[in-house]
């Protein structure tokens, strides 16, 4: 114990300051107070780096840190996110027998004709934008709410409690799988831990409980299979990915040059037609008007943590007086024309006859719609970091830190972003990007190399 001590003093420092920060992060922080957030943030961010540098090829070490780094928050309320009411009421309907996506959380208070426990807790939790819409969380993510309010027996705790359980199952299994993939690649399997040990993973998706470590887990899984040339099997693998979150849809063009056109055909065949069994049991003749109408409204209605829109939004109100409303609504509509030329050029373009070259190809594109969208959650970037860590390409692990500077905005009343500190963010991260992609490695040096 002495001589385990003596070599690893250090890293187990740093795990125990790391464990105090995030209950400080977990019970003892307001969304408001935005400069202990950046504070305990930035703390978090070097130590985890620190860890990684020292531990890096100690995987029981990572692990157990990582794991312990989790259940710091088992039992903590949100405390950046108020989704998990949305998730919990969407949970308590589908147990009563209720399909989620065909009544809004008002409608059901105002008909008063079903009743389950705290039900009125949870609407007054969630957000009255989020109360007046319909679900637009797919089908995988409403089974695992239900799932979870089975578990939670009727108590917001309990509910929380177990999907925390599941978001870490899901974290280990990207762990699991990655390094399986990393090392397929002939990549160091270590590099998993950016994702693993990521400040903004843990306190996104094990403290504030959103899905996208779910998504990335059956998408790194079916990307594993596809990498032993299991790509059959990887089908209903993906699709559950789809049904978790949407944005895997995204990349389903770029697999045409890895596959070829006729094994591409069959996987796309078999992908849409399991999402279309995974979506059955919630269909009802008005389900694909409110999904959609729901969905639409990220993008024609939000803005957050943008960075492109921010800037075209500027010039067209400074020079032109255009409405924001009426502005945000048209660059909605033409943000997703814009999405499908891209990813269809980079599908066409680019040389995705290998694994490693096609994941890359998904990562310029998930990066483009994020510079390219209005509404731009810390949690989204996620998603983008989690198979960035296949690649080459380290500006989304940039990006993983400078986005809490989007959280200034939870620390004014009436949520006015500091668009001084959005700038920060996005020059540093853009201009990681573009150092990546042009700097001193030759295979960097034009963006249409293999």
């Amino acid at each position: 114990m002495q001589s385990y001590w003596r070599l690893h003093r250090y890293p187990i420092l740093f795990a125990v300051a790391c464990i105090l920060f995030y209950w400080s992060f977990a019970y003892n922080l307001v969304r408001t107070d935005f400069v202990k957030l950046f504070m305990l943030f930035g703390a978090l961010f070097f130590l985890c780096y620190k860890l990684i540098q020292f531990e890096k090829w100690n995987f029981k070490f990572l692990l157990v840190v990582g794991i312990l780094f989790r259940l710091v928050f088992l039992i903590a309320e949100p405390n950046l996110s108020q989704d998990i009411y949305r998730f919990i009421w969407d949970g308590e309907l589908i147990k009563n027998g209720i399909n989620p996506y065909l009544y809004t959380p008002d409608q059901i208070m105002e008909q008063g004709t079903i009743s389950f426990p705290n039900m009125k807790e949870l609407r007054d939790g969630m957000t009255d934008l989020n109360a007046k819409h319909y679900s637009n969380y797919p089908p995988i993510n409403q089974i695992l709410f239900a799932f979870a309010a089975l578990l939670g027996g009727g108590s917001v705790l309990g509910s929380t409690i177990a999907m925390r359980l599941i978001i870490i199952l899901a974290d280990l299994g990207v762990l699991y799988f990655g390094r399986k993939l990393l090392q397929n690649l002939n990549k160091a399997n270590h590099l998993a831990f950016w994702y693993f040990l990521n400040p903004l993973v843990i306190i996104e998706l094990t403290g504030n409980l959103h899905f996208e470590g779910v998504m990335l887990f059956f998408f790194v899984w079916a990307l594993y299979m596809i990498s032993k040339n299991k790509w059959l099997w990887a089908t209903p693998v993906y699709a559950v990915s789809i049904m978790v979150k949407l944005m895997p849809l995204l990349f389903l063009p770029i697999f045409i040059k890895y596959f070829g056109f006729k094994k591409s055909t069959a996987f796309y065949t078999l992908v849409l037609l399991s999402c279309a069994a995974l979506l059955l049991p919630f269909y009802s003749s008005v389900f694909i008007e409110n999904y959609s109408e729901t969905v639409g409204l990220w993008f024609s209605n939000f803005e957050f943590n943008a960075s492109m829109y921010n800037v075209v939004k500027k010039i067209a109100v400074t020079y032109y007086e255009a409405k924001p409303w009426k502005l945000i609504d048209s660059y909605g509509s033409m943000l997703k024309k814009a999405m499908v030329a891209i990813v269809v050029l980079i599908a066409l373009l680019r040389k995705n006859q290998k694994l490693e070259s096609a994941i890359t190809s998904m990562v310029f594109a998930l990066a483009c719609y994020y510079f390219l969208s209005s509404t731009v959650h810390p949690w989204y970037v996620v998603f983008l970091l989690g198979f960035a860590i296949f690649t080459d390409y380290r500006f989304p692990l940039v990006w993983s830190f400078t986005i809490i500077l989007s959280y200034y905005a939870y620390s004014n009343p009436d949520f006015k972003e500091n668009l001084g500190l959005l700038a920060i963010e996005y020059i540093l991260v853009i201009g990681f990007f573009i150092y990546e992609m042009i700097g001193s490695r030759p295979k960097k040096l034009y963006f249409f190399k293999k």
